[in-house]
């Protein structure tokens, strides 16, 4: 099959350094790049890196090899155009249209998904002409990736950081997985995910937790955010690098995971509970370690239901997904479990799948998974094993369809 052909616009920005790791992501994973910066992107990283690391000319200008029309063919061509990182003056010229270099002449002919990632000072993020140049373009069907908050350069710190290169080389995977659709379905829409494993502490050394990753939770947020949505993330003691364009909130336990949830709903178009909350917690949490024994003994208290809380008080038109991991016993399959779960917890669509010991294929901490995603309306949608991001994928394909019914 050929190369997916990717455009690796760069504009003039500090964080410009970082894209250079986003270009060896990409082409380690199998893509064709074309690196078009601007002028003033070359003082902060030289022409011989990045024809070195793509294989390929870099040129700024319309005028090199004019007669292979380069300011028309290299959009016309590509799968895919990723500026990153995005300054803010470059987004106003992407926005409005001008075309003075190679870069925004390449932004005007692409017909391919076009993906922005900011990164500049926390004002001039938030400043009102900016914030109207990404609604402008996200209207269009560009993705613009939120920026990460963090060290910025100098001794600033706020929102406005470049998002970590891997996590945008996955954003940018899972769009040319999708397809070449200009318009993401899932723009405009604010959805939260919550991820991981709870854990509920019987002192300050131990806890009683699950095996939960937080990898399928983590996809299902990098997913939605590839394909347009404002993302917020609930995660639960995972270890995992946070999803680019994505808000991070963390969590331990069972009641914070549902302070954050429950607030984070709040005009939600869509909530997906992939995170595996413990059931109980002690009722009692020891501040001093507790000393070897032979035995000791706990008592528990059940956990709030937090799936079934935000089936009785979510609003009118909110689609809400809930997880199920089960095991088949002999009061019924693993199917009729999570048909028993659908019903009581009142979600629109319930994603059952299969765990067991280490190793399992569907089983917790592994990099594949399957699933029969149930919906309240009677359908039963199986996904055959494969990658965690394609589980997701189809997650959001059910949501989608429900989020343009209502």
């Amino acid at each position: 099959m050929a190369r997916p052909q990717v455009v690796l616009g760069v504009s003039g920005g500090i964080a410009a350094y970082k894209a250079v790791e986003l270009l060896r992501q990409l082409t380690e994973s199998g893509h064709d790049v074309t690196v078009v910066p601007t002028e003033s992107a070359l003082a902060f990283v030289g022409a011989p890196t990045w024809a070195a690391l793509s294989g390929r000319r870099v040129s700024t200008s319309v005028w090199d090899g004019v007669h292979e029309v380069p300011h028309v063919r290299i959009g016309q061509s590509a799968d895919l155009v990723i500026v990153a990182p995005a300054t803010a003056d470059l987004l106003a010229k992407a926005a409005h249209g001008l075309a003075e270099d190679l870069l925004t002449n390449t932004l005007l002919t692409a017909r391919c998904p076009v993906v922005f990632a900011p990164a500049m000072h926390t004002e001039m993020w938030e400043h009102a002409a900016t914030q109207a140049n990404v609604d402008l373009l996200r209207s269009r069907g560009a993705i613009v990736i939120e920026p990460a908050v963090g060290r910025l350069t100098g001794a600033d710190t706020g929102k406005g950081r470049f998002p970590e290169p891997a996590e945008i080389a996955a954003v940018c995977r899972r769009i040319l997985a999708r397809g070449a659709a200009v318009s993401p379905d899932l723009a405009g829409h604010r959805v939260v995910v919550s991820a991981g494993g709870t854990r509920e502490y019987l002192d300050p050394v131990r806890f009683i937790g699950n095996r939960s990753s937080g990898k399928q939770g983590y996809a299902l947020a990098r997913t939605a955010a590839a394909r347009g949505a404002e993302v917020l993330l609930v995660a639960a003691n995972t270890a995992l690098p946070d999803p680019a364009g994505v808000k991070v909130v963390r969590v331990t336990s069972a009641l914070e995971l549902r302070d954050a949830v429950l607030a984070g709903a709040l005009g939600a178009d869509a909530v997906v509970m992939a995170a595996a909350v413990a059931d109980y917690r002690p009722v009692e949490r020891q501040t001093v370690k507790r000393k070897k024994t032979a035995t000791f003994q706990v008592e528990f208290v059940q956990n709030p239901d937090v799936l079934a809380e935000l089936g009785t008080t979510r609003t009118a038109g909110q689609v809400l997904v809930g997880f199920a991991a089960e095991t088949g016993d002999a009061a019924g399959s693993v199917l009729d479990h999570g048909r028993v779960k659908l019903a009581r917890k009142g979600c629109d669509l319930l994603v059952v799948n299969e765990v067991g010991e280490a190793g399992h294929p569907t089983g917790f901490e592994g990099e594949q998974n399957a699933a029969t995603v149930l919906g309240a309306d009677g359908s039963s949608t199986d996904v055959p094993l494969g990658s965690k991001d394609a589980l997701a994928d189809a997650v959001w394909d059910l949501v989608a369809a429900r989020l343009s019914a209502n």
